[in-house]
């Protein structure tokens, strides 16, 4: 694979994926530090159509999702919202976005693909992780509290998907105990979620009567 970081011409950009069903501070806090940690030039939130690993769960509109997604990155110029995702029929598989990012952006890009502890510890049940990896620059993690290096764990990792130690940074960033169930588990009950998410977010929650529904989580 081309090394990308290399030339002096690559843009860095971070690619963040998930439902954001909503969007808190949470996903905020940790792409900015990632950002910054890192020097990207850019971060992109790519809300997902129809996750392919939650079959049969109700999932919010995507164009309500991607709407509080903008309006909570509305105040950083250096995010930046892809609709490649819920734009399109059927699972949303992060290999075949990549893919899509990749041709129309092309190898003047390097891609940083950020995912969570436990989605690091899962990237082995991924569709065709191998390949997610072939697609980018660096998988970035971001550092669980109390985390250490731990040898075993990183051979595991290297022995379910090989290749994955050579492109995986492990970043530090603030752990907010804030989660997107947690939030619709509150509205649904009529308890507050000031201050979780950004005023815009709760807002647009309150005026589009989002997760009042029983079923809603």
């Amino acid at each position: 694979m081309q090394e990308y970081t290399t030339a002096s011409t690559i843009r860095r950009v971070g690619l963040v994926g998930g439902t954001f069903d909503p969007v808190h501070y949470g996903h905020l806090v940790i792409a900015e530090e990632v950002r910054v940690g890192l020097q990207l030039s850019e971060v992109v939130f790519i809300p997902t159509g129809q996750p392919p690993h939650k079959p049969g769960q109700i999932i919010t509109a995507a164009q309500h999702r991607a709407k509080m997604l903008q309006l909570a990155i509305a105040s950083n110029p250096y995010f930046t919202c892809s609709p490649i995702e819920v734009e399109q029929p059927g699972p949303s598989y992060t290999v075949e976005t990549l893919r899509q990012l990749r041709a129309q952006w092309g190898t003047q890009v390097a891609f940083y693909f950020v995912i969570g502890w436990d989605s690091l510890e899962e990237f082995h049940t991924w569709h065709r992780p191998t390949e997610i990896l072939a697609l980018l620059t660096h998988l970035v993690a971001v550092k669980r509290p109390g985390y250490v290096e731990d040898v075993e764990q990183s051979e595991t990792l290297e022995a379910r998907v090989p290749g994955i130690r050579q492109r995986l940074l492990v970043v530090p960033a603030p752990q907010l105990a804030i989660s997107s169930t947690d939030l619709r588990q509150r509205v649904a009950q009529g308890r507050p979620i000031k201050y979780q998410t950004p005023e815009a977010v709760e807002q647009y929650i309150i005026q589009h009567r989002l997760y009042h529904a029983t079923n809603a989580f």
